[in-house]
């Protein structure tokens, strides 16, 4: 804040350097056309004098006997007109230019000497150097509320929060935000606590189930090793050749196994340990129309599909009211749509649906389905990924997403292979609890 308020105050002063500037260049320049008008006047007069004397050979009393034989529009500027004979005594002539406080113009003719008093026209200078300066001061303050409006509103609740991502990012949860009323930043502080808090929910939740699955991994861990201390005798003993019956052998060999079975028990423990709640879903379950979500889907692939060649198509449906997350039913349709534009064989996608008494059933079918029959059940594993997915990427978790989002929202996800005109489609189904 501190640099902004130095180059405001170095713009300030910029700001008064130029209305000096400004002054100074207006003092030395004069603005008025008005200055001029009683110059044009006194030539104009001097013109009408020297044709009033050629016409009536005689000097004009005054101007307005001037104005009146010469036809002309008088002039405010011009105020007295005075004349003397050449011939004249040098009293008269020098009584007519005797007045020095007094502007005038004199003309000389052949047989007269005129004095022409005029007013000069006042310059309007000072009016626009007023004008301009009260134009600039009002800029001026104009600019300094603006500043400190942004300053105020703007400038400084950003200053306070701009280091918030960088603790965030840092792992400082611990810095809220001062709850404002700024209509410009309010709802954003808001929404960076909101996210600081669920960072540190989330960083909570996932240190204690790192903490969990550590403590369980160290006991499974120490449980290993009874059964395989076990089978360290028995090997020995083998080795040594100390059971000479064979029914003992027998015996042995079954303890063996029992030990190996008991060992892939714990390994089997710690696989699942390490994998379960590695995702956390929320899910917000209200009413929803069915018919929302298939126009959304219709729009939203109709044209990417066609760009692909693809033939896709939502047979006609029925609008009705399931239980579920709109937002969650949407992201579970477009995760199936997209395993069946990446897996299928790019020919034909379409999507049916059906209504019983208490269900609502989405169906999402592709033909060129490679997935071999025996893999369809692990189809919703975790991390599963089938024979058929060849040099094409993925995690292996879109369908394991879909049916934990599916039983959030009380509904499910099954899948089936079947054979339509001689060849194998693949078909989702997507199962919501009607209203």
């Amino acid at each position: 804040m501190k640099k902004i308020d130095r180059l405001f105050i170095i713009g300030i002063l910029i700001f008064l350097a130029c209305i000096l500037i400004v002054n100074v260049i207006v003092n030395h320049y004069d603005f008025s056309d008005n200055s001029r008008e009683h110059k044009v006047a006194l030539n104009r007069v001097e013109q009408a004098i020297r044709a009033y004397e050629k016409t009536d050979n005689r000097a004009p009393d005054s101007l307005q006997e001037l104005y009146l034989v010469c036809r002309m529009e008088p002039y405010g500027c011009l105020t007295d007109l005075e004349s003397v004979q050449i011939d004249g005594n040098q009293t008269a002539i020098s009584s007519l230019v005797e007045h020095e406080n007094e502007d005038y113009y004199i003309v000389v003719t052949d047989r007269f000497i005129y004095k022409i008093t005029y007013v000069p026209a006042s310059s309007d200078n000072n009016r626009i150097i007023i004008f301009l300066n009260v134009v600039l001061v009002i800029v001026g303050i104009v600019l300094i509320c603006v500043y400190l409006y942004l300053r105020n509103n703007i400038l400084k609740p950003f200053y306070q929060f701009s280091e918030l991502p960088y603790e965030l990012a840092k792992g400082n949860m611990n810095k809220p935000l001062e709850e404002s009323k700024n209509k410009y930043f309010g709802r954003f502080i808001w929404g960076m606590n909101m996210l600081r808090e669920n960072l540190e929910e989330s960083k909570a939740r996932e240190l204690e189930v790192q903490r969990d699955k550590k403590m369980l991994l160290l006991s499974l861990s120490h449980d290993i090793k009874t059964p395989l201390n076990a089978i360290s005798l028995y090997a020995k003993a083998i080795s040594k050749n100390l059971y000479k019956d064979e029914n003992r052998k027998k015996e042995v060999a079954d303890n063996i196994n029992l030990k190996v079975d008991e060992i892939e028990s714990y390994i089997s423990d710690i696989v699942k340990a390490s994998s379960e709640d590695f995702l956390t879903f929320e899910v917000n379950n209200t009413e929803v129309y069915t018919g929302e979500i298939l126009s959304f889907i219709d729009d939203y692939y109709r044209d990417k599909t066609a760009l692909n060649n693809i033939d896709f198509k939502v047979d006609d449906y029925k609008n009705c009211l399931v239980n579920g997350d709109k937002d969650r039913l949407i992201e579970v349709i477009q995760n199936i749509v997209e395993n069946a534009i990446k897996y299928g064989d790019g020919r034909r996608i379409w999507i049916e649906t059906s209504k019983d008494a208490e269900e609502y059933i989405i169906k999402i079918i592709n033909t060129g389905c490679k997935l071999p029959d025996n893999e369809l059940s692990h189809l919703f594993d975790s991390f599963f990924r089938g024979t058929n997915v060849e040099n094409k990427n993925g995690s292996g978790l879109g369908l394991y997403i879909c049916r934990q989002l599916m039983h959030l929202m009380e509904g499910e996800v099954l899948a089936e292979i079947k054979s339509e005109k001689d060849e194998r489609v693949m078909e989702i189904k997507v199962i919501l609890k009607l209203v």
